[in-house]
């Protein structure tokens, strides 16, 4: 049995991020859950990860190309970790230490510079200190953090085995 060749592993790697992103999406449209800011900012590093491991399935690059698009998936992987780490954090504050709601995220992005708005939406609110969905035990922070992780461990793995996938792996 042949191995998958990395533009397969990237392939899976974007179904997996853009199946990520569809469960957000079904859960706020259809379940009703509204995003927090620190749940829209991760959607974006979701995306990014999602773009990078596309960009890197079209252009199936050779090792030095693949190596940089494995230290690009860290990277993007490496702040929705950040992000859903500080939002699970949050969540995880005794009641009387949880910041008091904020401002939305459209009303701080029309008000305040990008810088002010990262600013006070990684300070927090109350709004994201809520939990309303768990899943095994795990909030939808904490789901999103391993998720986030998975994508690290997969693209320090294509970083190091590129050379292997392109000798033994088979095409898409």
């Amino acid at each position: 049995m042949k191995a998958l060749s990395c533009r397969a592993c990237n392939c899976l790697a974007f179904f997996a991020a853009v199946g990520a992103m569809a469960f957000a999406l079904y859960l706020e449209h259809v379940d009703g859950l509204e995003p927090c800011p620190l749940c829209v900012f991760q959607r974006v590093a979701m995306i990014a990860t999602a773009l990078i491991f596309f960009t890197a399935f079209a252009h199936n690059p050779k090792v030095t190309g693949q190596r940089i698009y494995a230290v690009l998936a860290i990277i993007a992987s490496g702040i929705g970790v950040a992000i859903a780490a500080r939002h699970s954090w949050l969540q995880h504050l005794p009641p009387d230490e949880v910041p008091a709601c904020g401002p939305g995220l459209n009303y701080l992005l029309e008000a305040f510079p990008m810088v002010d708005v990262f600013q006070i939406v990684f300070n927090g609110s109350g709004e994201c200190a809520s939990i309303s969905w768990r899943f095994l035990g795990l909030t939808l922070p904490e789901a999103t953090l391993l998720v986030f992780v998975g994508f690290i461990l997969f693209a320090v793995f294509q970083f190091f085995y590129t050379k292997v996938c392109h000798i033994k792996g088979a095409a898409l």
